[in-house]
């Protein structure tokens, strides 16, 4: 079923002290309430992980922080989102992002990892490797390393007919470039991908 409805998202809001707002989303009035129940916990979590993350890195204090987020794809059973948390810490040179992804086969009714994306067996690492090696050298990418390669999980999120795999800030580049983002083609990998997966029910052009 191609044309399901997009999932209902509210916005919720969680309030720290003056300047210290996080603002994610929640699912609400699915058929599924089970399945409503785990997308809500996962983005609680992912939301809690990245506060916690911008808490402990610095030792200073946090002057302030803003979450916010963003709905990638919402549409084919599919529902993928980012979620960033900006801090910045008494003293500190400039503030600091961090950025996660979560993707949802509502179909499968799970949370999908990079891997889950793909047909078992398929080199998928090494393919999106060089794809991201190409681009990074089509679009002139200062790297603060020579290769770049993708891990098992790298970060991702599905935007239409795109994967899109990015690193954290400082993970392949300097500071100042931002995130680093390559948009991959469904059809550029149409051979490697699960038909029956995420990406699979992208590519169908019903």
């Amino acid at each position: 079923m191609l044309n399901a409805l997009p999932v209902n998202i509210q916005t919720s809001k969680a309030y720290f002290g003056p300047q210290q707002s996080v603002f994610y989303p929640q699912v609400s009035e699915m058929k599924n309430r089970d399945l409503e129940k785990m997308i809500n916990r996962t983005i609680m979590q992912q939301t809690k992980q990245l506060i916690q993350q911008q808490a402990g890195d610095i030792p200073t204090p946090i002057e302030e922080m803003i979450g916010s987020y963003e709905i990638k794809n919402n549409q084919r059973n599919i529902l993928s989102m980012s979620l960033s948390n900006y801090a910045y810490h008494y003293h500190a040179a400039h503030g600091m992002t961090y950025i996660k992804s979560l993707t949802f086969d509502l179909k499968k009714g799970k949370l999908c990892a990079l891997q889950n994306l793909f047909k078992p067996g398929s080199d998928y690492v090494e393919r999106l490797s060089a794809i991201i090696q190409s681009q990074i050298k089509q679009r002139n990418i200062p790297l603060l390393n020579g290769q770049v390669r993708i891990g098992p999980n790298q970060d991702f999120y599905i935007a239409d007919k795109a994967l899109v795999i990015f690193f954290q800030l400082y993970e392949i580049t300097p500071y100042v470039f931002g995130f680093p983002m390559f948009p991959i083609s469904v059809y550029d990998i149409q051979d490697i991908i699960d038909e029956n997966g995420p990406l699979g029910r992208m590519a169908v052009n019903n």
